[in-house]
């Protein structure tokens, strides 16, 4: 993204800024077809394997249970599903919890109340156009990236922010050593196939189709096992829905606990559900996608952020210089109803 689309942006998030103070957090809140349930949106950025303990609470009538109609909406594009919850369309959205404290230097007051996605969910992937044998990929990385073009997501995003920040920790400009094709998720598949690019940072289920179609082979380097604990993907809502509406929070992180228990306890009833979200995706495809989400340890095993997965998304929004000045961990991230969620499961 360009200096002067990157601006546009943040003059469109000011005025979301402005519009969302004339209005009450509950737009996104409505009475359920039923009448009996309330209905929550949720914004997702893509609709991917990542947020599957999500649509697991669906499918399962976790939040039917709680009384809750939880509906997910994908808004593409730069920071859209942000977007939606400071403007009143979504109660919630599914990302990094970066974009609350890039929300909070812009004066908006965001939170996240629970944790899903807790690895960097995404991987560098080498195109096998470029012929690397065995012995060159296990070179020094810095190396095989040196003047490289590597497809990535939009400027501002989590994957385009890790690209910035593991270049920056292998001695790389990004700016300069590097070339960043930037664009949707979904194109880096079609610009490593037509040799536009030679490498991509991607997630799954494009991973595995890119290895399918002989487009790239395995990760050359792996973000999950290499970062760690993460704070990639949470559930964050306005701080006002918080003051406002807690038990409705309460509700809701109650039944995502569920959610995530379910899919640790239950691998294979969470790949049936897998499949309905999916039906376009190959079943063999689908599976090896959740067998490395299981492996890498993907998905938060509690719905607890904690300080340490905090701070190294944090260290990575900073290095790639997205955040312009430290923001604390209590100062984006409430953990309280999740934490009394876990405590009355054991009631």
């Amino acid at each position: 993204m360009g200096l002067r689309s990157q601006l546009k942006c943040w003059k469109q998030f000011g005025l979301i800024l402005l519009a969302f103070a004339a209005f009450s957090c509950s737009v996104a809140i409505a009475p359920g077809d039923s009448g009996d349930l309330t209905k929550l949106v949720i914004a997702e950025p893509l609709h991917g394997t990542g947020y599957l303990p999500l649509y697991v609470g669906i499918h399962q009538g976790f939040f039917e249970k709680e009384g809750l109609n939880v509906e997910v909406v994908t808004f593409q594009g730069g920071g859209a599903h942000t977007n939606a919850v400071l403007a009143g369309d979504a109660w919630g959205f599914i990302g990094g919890p970066e974009r609350n404290a890039l929300a909070k230097i812009k004066g908006a007051e965001l939170r996240a109340i629970a944790h899903v996605v807790d690895r960097g969910n995404v991987y560098l992937v080498a195109g096998n156009h470029l012929n690397f044998t065995p012995a060159e990929l296990q070179q020094n990385l810095a190396e095989l990236l040196q003047g490289k073009r590597i497809a990535v997501s939009h400027f501002g995003s989590t994957p385009n922010s890790i690209l910035r920040y593991v270049l920056s920790k292998k001695g790389l400009d990004p700016q300069k050593d590097a070339v960043l094709i930037e664009g949707e998720h979904t194109a880096a598949l079609a610009a490593v196939k037509t040799k536009q690019a030679d490498f991509a940072i991607t997630t799954e289920p494009i991973l595995t189709q890119g290895i399918r179609q002989g487009i790239w082979g395995e990760p050359v380097y792996s973000i999950p096992e290499e970062l760690g604990s993460y704070a990639f993907s949470t559930i964050n809502v306005h701080k006002q829905t918080i003051d406002r509406e807690p038990e409705t929070v309460e509700r809701f992180t109650r039944a995502l606990y569920r959610s995530i228990r379910f899919v640790y306890d239950n691998p294979d009833e969470a790949f049936e559900i897998a499949t309905k979200e999916f039906p376009m995706m190959p079943k063999d495809d689908l599976k090896a996608t959740l067998d490395r989400a299981f492996a890498d340890q993907l998905w938060s095993s509690d719905g607890i952020v904690k300080p340490e997965a905090w701070k190294t998304g944090h260290a990575v929004v900073r290095k790639a210089n997205i955040l312009k000045e430290d923001v604390s961990y209590d100062a984006v991230i409430d953990m309280r109803f999740m934490q009394a969620a876990i405590s009355s499961s054991r009631l």
